[in-house]
């Protein structure tokens, strides 16, 4: 048995493997996801996904007329000497040296499968064809067998080497004997993980010439059991899964029934896919629980209006509506008022104004206290927004909040001097100047009367108290009346007014909130909702997204 060339004329000739339609779309789709979740997940995270991708790419290239096989077992399970019984020629070691296969070694049926061969790195003196046997040729046309060192080898490197191969290759048979077939690191590190690449598995139990009578058949039913333990499906029944033989490569027991099925398995040329296929769902299973949600995730209308509605409290849109309203009154009041009321009120606030100090104490405690606001609004705000959301999407909406809430606070303060009320006085109603006239005749009546009743008391006039008295009362009574008329009036128009400059409020405080905090929260949403989008066409057909 001459080695083959590395690489020869065939392999510049090979038919580049073809992915179908859904896989096509679904690597598209998980491209797509890892590009979308970079700033957002940590390498490691991805590292799974872009390596399953980089193999699909490379494998893409390569030959889609051979099946690359491995064969795979612990020490003295006798996959080399199985290799060998397939290949009709002693090809790799077989011996009573522990471990016997050191370095893995390729045979390919057809010409055209170096690229594969050198991707799995195995050089050119570790490969080899089989025995001329036309029969055997065209059964297993376009299969490379690849025999690998013991798994539970006490070499590292071996170890590596297995670990290595096994996700390169299209499909594994597994090679089990009757002592070690239940071994819990054959089970544990590989069959478990990999249940979900069942459909390009066999599992073969070798040695059964070792067992008497029914004991093959209950060994069998053992390892079939342990399978179904392992998640491995079978593939009984229709449903995909493994394939399970018995065999004795030392006798060539059951070894024809092997050929037939790998040959079965080699000619369908659909080992590649699913190998890729399956990859692709054990990425997407690692990665769900950073995209598939615990419920339905978002900012609902209700969280915005509470957001809206704790800001318009700590920017005091309701007490700045209340203020506009008295201010209303206030200068109703200047306007309708009596004069003598308006003099007195003067003099109360003059002889009562304050020093300062305690007015500065309160407005530092207010402000400390609108602050105090707006943070707890952001955090309930973006506790709402990220609820449900895998760990990394949280994490990034609750950062978007809290960059949004830098100056927020600050924002809404200029926003509270420049939209809590309009500048300069309320506008006066048209009726304003007929009750100022009003009012100015009452007190021209007094005074009239006044300077009536001085001249009688002088000598200047004739005695006649009935009419200055009654102008006089006319201006005492009428004054507070028509005062007390215009504020009556004057109610509606400065409820108006306050709701009007309250309204103003609110909408300042939600649009400089919407713009600093909800609008990035929505845009993280949005790219959650982008890459989940994303994921749902990388798993396959009814696995859901959760």
């Amino acid at each position: 048995m001459a080695p083959v060339p590395a690489r020869g004329g065939a392999a510049r000739t090979v038919v580049p493997l073809a992915y179908d339609g859904p896989l096509r779309s679904r690597l598209d789709a998980l491209r797509e996801l890892v590009g979308l979740s970079r700033t957002r997940l940590d390498s490691q995270t991805l590292a799974e996904a872009g390596r399953v991708l980089d193999e699909a790419a490379d494998r893409r290239k390569l030959s889609g007329r051979h099946t690359v096989v491995a064969i795979a077992g612990a020490t003295g399970s006798g996959k080399s000497q199985l290799f060998n019984s397939l290949a009709g020629v002693a090809i790799s070691e077989a011996g009573v040296r522990r471990p016997t296969t050191s370095s893995p070694i390729a045979c390919s049926w057809s010409d055209g499968a170096a690229g594969l061969i050198d991707r799995l790195g195995i050089p050119g003196r570790l490969r080899r064809r089989p025995l001329n046997n036309p029969e055997s040729e065209e059964q297993l046309r376009g299969l490379v067998l690849v025999d690998l060192p013991d798994h539970d080898s006490a070499a590292v490197q071996h170890r590596e080497q297995v670990d290595r191969i096994l996700k390169l290759v299209d499909a594994v048979i597994w090679v089990v004997d009757p002592e070690k077939y239940a071994d819990a690191v054959l089970h544990e590190r590989y069959l478990r993980p990999m249940a979900g690449h069942a459909e390009v598995m066999f599992v073969v139990l070798n040695q059964v010439d070792r067992l008497p009578g029914e004991a093959a058949d209950q060994v069998l039913d053992d390892l079939r059991r342990l399978l179904d333990e392992d998640g491995v499906a079978l593939g009984e029944h229709g449903e995909p899964g493994a394939t399970v033989l018995a065999l004795s490569a030392l006798t060539g027991e059951g070894v024809g029934d092997l050929r037939e099925s790998l040959g079965e398995f080699v000619a369908e040329r659909g080992a590649a896919a699913r190998r890729v296929a399956a990859d692709v769902d054990a990425a997407a299973a690692e990665l769900r629980p950073v995209y598939a949600a615990g419920r339905r995730v978002g900012l609902s209308e209700e969280a915005r209006e509470d957001f809206a509605a704790r800001l318009a409290d700590a920017v005091g849109a309701t007490a700045a509506g209340e203020a506009a309203e008295r201010a209303w009154l206030r200068n109703a009041n200047r306007a309708c008022g009596t004069p003598w009321l308006r003099l007195w009120r003067w003099y109360q606030k003059r002889g009562t104004a304050a020093t300062g100090r305690h007015q500065v104490g309160a407005q530092a405690d207010e402000e400390a206290t609108a602050r105090q606001r707006v943070e707890q609004a952001v955090r309930t705000v973006a506790d709402r927004a990220s609820a449900g959301l895998p760990v990394p999407w949280a994490q990034a909406v609750r950062e978007a909040a809290v960059r949004g809430a830098q100056g927020l606070p600050e924002a809404l303060d200029e926003l509270a001097e420049r939209a809590g009320g309009p500048s300069g006085r309320p506008p006066r109603p048209g009726w304003w100047p007929a009750a100022v006239l009003v009012q100015a005749a009452m007190t021209l009546l007094q005074i009239a009367g006044g300077l009536w009743l001085a001249g009688q008391i002088a000598g200047v006039m004739a005695p006649n108290l009935g009419v200055p008295v009654l102008l006089m009362m006319c201006g005492i009574i009428g004054g507070p009346l028509v005062e007390w008329g215009c504020r009556m009036a004057a109610r509606g128009p400065a409820r108006r007014y306050g709701q009007d400059a309250e309204r103003r409020l609110c909408e300042s405080a939600a649009s400089c909130g919407r713009a600093r905090v909800l609008d990035p929260v929505a845009s993280e949403l949005l790219r959650y909702g982008e890459v989940r989008e994303q994921y749902g066409r990388v798993v396959r057909a009814g696995a859901g997204v959760g």
